[in-house]
């Protein structure tokens, strides 16, 4: 298990590079699924400073919140409601540049100004997704949604 996160400046992508071998150091070994999604988001706030980083998994016909970082969230989001019921919905990540612009966007907080919603994804099976907001405007691009996909993916390992 890793000890310590090392942050590293670069460009977007060098951040991702260095960041994926330690998520995978704090996954090696531990089975709980919610110190795993928990010790996720943490890296991935502490290393890029994000607004909010968290995980809602499914229950049923809707999401429920799990392991996040960040101010407090909406607790249950509905199939096909705002970016992560959305996500969910239609199986794939979505990257939206202005959240107030979004049909159905859930204001869990006015602070979130753009998002990127990726699934979690297991045999075919959405079980959740990896919800993360930033307070500044068209912050998520498809190297995110590139590398948050892998990232998730080692969940599934």
């Amino acid at each position: 298990m890793a000890e310590d996160l090392h942050i590293i400046q670069g460009s977007k992508e060098e951040q991702y590079q260095a960041l994926i071998p330690q998520i995978k150091g704090l996954l090696t070994g531990e089975n709980n699924l919610v110190a795993n999604l928990a010790n996720m988001a943490a890296a991935l706030k502490e290393q890029f400073g994000w607004f909010w980083v968290g995980f809602y998994l499914v229950d049923q016909n809707e999401l429920v919140l799990g392991p996040f970082q960040g101010p407090v969230a909406c607790t249950r989001i509905q199939k096909g409601r705002g970016v992560c019921g959305t996500s969910w919905a239609q199986e794939k990540t979505l990257i939206v540049p202005d959240v107030e612009k979004f049909p159905g966007h859930i204001a869990c907080s006015s602070l979130s100004k753009s998002e990127i919603v990726v699934p979690l994804i297991n045999e075919g099976q959405i079980w959740g997704v990896l919800d993360v907001d930033s307070s500044e405007y068209n912050q998520f691009n498809e190297t995110d949604q590139l590398y948050l996909e892998q990232i998730v993916a080692l969940l599934n390992d």
